[in-house]
């Protein structure tokens, strides 16, 4: 296991988030990005786009380079103007039935900006970018994957239209540790805010495997995107520990049963 490469890593990863639920796609370039999106948010909204209409859609949702600003467009009705005039609007995000949601999953995505990049795995929510996956070959330090989505960021993220901008969390593994972190701007990005996955009794889900099938499981990386994520007053992105929310859920639950 000491010897296994990130290529082996990244293909096992794919194959088990197909297995959990996850469409395959093959989307490599900001252009196949751009069609995958329009068709996913076709599906979500049950609607038909023409392309004057999409391009609205995509000029509204990218016109801000702030990544805090993306995620509050995520979670916004997005406007736009039909072909007849009518004044319409469509959704990003299922956020009251999250499961509803579309999930992809694709990797060694290109994008070219200051350098030449190519992203190992991307979850797709909806035909948007919403979790980047960056690996690193089992017996290297966890920080270099850590490094390397700050390298992006600098060097790429903001390219074209800037779609990476709609990165929520970031999971960074050599296959034995793995933690998730809440994107935001590079400077103010910590690697101290990385956090392990635990169960309910803290046990500790470090192995890639039992992170992704525990945190990567379609409505529960969508739950956590829709209800245990936080768009502080300070323009702060940040996620919930294991910890908080599984005290949410137990709150929860018991107002549920309780009088």
């Amino acid at each position: 296991m000491s010897s296994e490469s990130e290529q082996m890593l990244e293909d096992k990863l794919i194959e088990q988030l197909v297995e959990m639920g996850y469409q395959k796609v093959s989307v490599r370039t900001e252009d196949q990005l751009i069609a995958n999106l329009k068709t996913q948010l076709e599906v979500l909204n049950k609607t038909s786009l023409t392309d004057g209409e999409f391009q609205q859609i995509l000029t509204y949702i990218t016109k801000s380079p702030s990544i805090f600003k993306h995620a509050e467009v995520l979670r916004e009705h997005i406007p736009y103007v039909k072909e007849d005039g009518e004044h319409a609007h469509l959704i990003l995000l299922n956020q009251k039935y999250w499961c509803q949601n579309e999930f992809q999953v694709t990797h060694q995505f290109n994008m070219e900006g200051t350098y030449k990049n190519r992203y190992d795995v991307t979850i797709l929510i909806n035909g948007l970018p919403l979790v980047q996956i960056e690996l690193k070959r089992r017996g290297l330090e966890l920080k270099e994957a850590f490094n390397q989505v700050n390298r992006y960021q600098r060097t790429s993220y903001t390219s074209g239209y800037g779609l990476y901008q709609f990165i929520q969390l970031f999971v960074f593994s050599n296959g034995t540790n793995t933690k998730y972190l809440a994107n935001d701007n590079v400077g103010d990005r910590d690697f101290k805010q990385t956090f392990f996955l635990t169960d309910d009794k803290n046990k500790r889900y470090s192995q890639l495997q039992d992170f992704a099938q525990h945190f990567l499981e379609p409505c529960h990386i969508s739950k956590m995107i829709t209800h245990y994520m936080v768009l502080s007053t300070s323009n702060k992105i940040m996620v919930l520990r294991p910890y908080q929310f599984y005290a949410v859920e137990a709150l929860v639950e018991r107002v549920k049963k309780s009088k």
